[in-house]
């Protein structure tokens, strides 16, 4: 885009002065006691907007979400002395973050498990490299570099101050090309966002539940125009918060909103089950449309390949076939044939289990595999749950799923010497001496399809957590992290990038956020 002196004031016109002429159309309201309101004329949120004439309430930082970006945002914002609050619409804390599989990637960690269990070498630039390259390469360099450098910091940060606990595996994932993927003892979110919640509440942040962002006030579209404040309802009561520092978005994606996703991506059919949770609707991206907020890449929408078929549901079975790949785990449909390199990223595995038309497919792994990727009470709550099929026997696998034994029994014997000789003819699967194959039973699968995951697109920020306008400006005084941004997973999200992504931007958000001048 070109800088606003040469691309407007040729023409005799400015940037504020296109914006203030919006007002006539009814999409904006500037100045006069109103509120900046870009939304389109056939929305509901188009009604002109009046600036409160009083604050019921004032606060140094806002956060609106109270996931992992959010609960990040406000623990540092309190550290650096601002009183915070945090916003959350649901009736219990974490969002999507409470339920995620707890998968985190970093290249080191202060217990230096890479190294100790001798799983090769890693590096910010390799997990940079790859984060670009399983993008599609429409990431931007300097966003995904604040994420991979954080990563490491941010997780030992939570080791520290917050107590969190690791397992003593490393996974390497779909699109990695290192063991660098990380998982909690409790092996989902709730093992980080515990943490950061415990970081944030120790230093005097608050979290306010059942409170819906409702508005965003800001007063017109001119550069130097921060936000002044939000409109938020709890119950049946409208309350309006005055900020003196900064608003600091974290609400998440939209991968609930059917409207919004086919909108974005008609390609997303309405079959697509979703593994988020139910407040994930993306109302917030619009908001911060309507004063002016950029936003991008929102038709990069994620299926997660290996949801429960039947509901969607990103339970603790669902994310051993996301860590298997490193350790052996093979993928099969229902003819007993495999359709894909395991090593692959999700975006790949998704569409070719699409292309299979079998519902579901299968991921096979072996006894020797599970303290690899989880643990044996993981595996029989499973299977007590009948999410894990286990047998003594490949036949009686086959048996059980309903798939022809002499099919699968010839694929994981391929399978088995294509490890052993370190070459995959069929697709080219990449081996690791680490790697176990299929020849000692007991023998486990799980079944698998791909559901709506991760919202790649969202609001524009730069390197620092600010919000760029339609402009290419900074909004003043307004942040985001996490999963309502755009721009740092490109076309398709490695699987464990979410969590450092959302942590690192959300620690940036939260320091640069006080220190912002205080408005008086």
């Amino acid at each position: 885009m070109k800088p606003e002196k040469e691309s407007m004031e040729g023409n005799g016109v400015s940037r504020r002065s296109v914006l203030k002429g919006a007002v006539a159309m009814g999409a904006v309201a500037v100045g006069g006691g109103l509120a900046l309101n870009m939304s389109a004329p056939d929305r509901a949120e188009a009604a002109v907007k009046k600036l409160p004439s009083k604050w019921d309430e004032t606060w140094d930082v806002v956060v609106i979400g109270s996931g992992f970006a959010g609960l990040a945002a406000a623990a540092e914002a309190a550290g650096g002395g601002a009183k915070v609050i945090i916003l959350e619409k649901m009736p219990t804390y974490g969002g999507n973050s409470i339920i995620n599989g707890g998968e985190y990637n970093s290249w080191d960690d202060q217990l230096h498990l890479r190294e100790k269990l001798q799983l090769g070498e890693d590096s910010v630039e390799l997990h940079k490299n790859d984060t670009l390259k399983g993008g599609d390469f429409y990431s931007f360099p300097e966003l995904v570099e604040v994420f991979v450098n954080g990563a490491t910091p941010a997780l030992n940060w939570m080791i520290e101050e917050g107590g969190c606990k690791l397992r003593n595996i490393l996974n390497r994932t779909g699109g990695h090309s290192a063991y660098r993927t990380h998982t909690n003892v409790e092996g989902v979110g709730r093992g980080y966002t515990e943490p950061l919640k415990k970081i944030a509440e120790s230093r005097g942040a608050k979290i306010r539940l059942n409170t819906k962002l409702t508005w965003i006030w800001r007063r017109d579209a001119d550069s130097q125009s921060p936000i002044e404040g939000v409109e938020v309802v709890t119950g049946r009561k409208t309350v309006n918060i005055r900020i003196g520092k900064a608003l600091i978005m974290a609400s998440g994606g939209f991968g609930r909103d059917k409207k919004m996703l086919r909108e974005y991506n008609p390609g997303i059919l309405d079959e697509y089950n979703c593994t988020n949770h139910p407040g994930a609707t993306g109302e917030t991206i619009r908001m911060a449309q309507a004063i002016g907020a950029d936003s991008l890449q929102l038709a990069f929408i994620q299926l997660y390949p290996y949801a429960a078929p039947d509901t969607g549901i990103l339970d603790v079975p669902a994310i051993y076939p996301f860590r298997g790949p490193g350790y052996g785990i093979v993928y099969v449909n229902k003819l007993g044939k495999r359709f894909v390199n395991e090593m692959e990223r999700r975006d790949v595995v998704s569409m070719a289990q699409i292309k299979t038309k079998m519902k579901p497919t299968y991921s096979l792994f072996c006894e020797a595999m599970i303290p690899k990727m989880g643990t044996k009470e993981e595996v029989e709550k499973g299977i007590a749950k009948g999410r894990f099929v286990k047998a003594d026997t490949m036949t009686e696998l086959a048996q059980k799923l309903g798939i022809p034994a002499d099919s699968l029994g010839e694929t994981i014997r391929n399978h088995n010497r294509y490890m052993a000789e370190g070459k995959d003819p069929e697709f080219g699967r990449q081996f690791t001496k680490v790697m176990i194959p299929l020849t000692e039973g007991p023998f486990y699968a799980v079944a698998q399809w791909p559901a709506v995951h991760h919202t790649m697109g969202g609001l524009r920020i730069n390197k620092d957590a600010q919000v760029i306008d339609i402009w290419g400006k900074v909004i003043p005084c307004f942040y985001a992290a996490g999963e309502v941004t755009g721009g740092v997973h490109g076309a398709n999200r490695l699987g464990g990038n979410a969590i450092p992504d959302a942590i690192a931007f959300g620690r940036m958000a939260g320091t640069n956020a006080a220190k912002e001048k205080r408005r008086t």
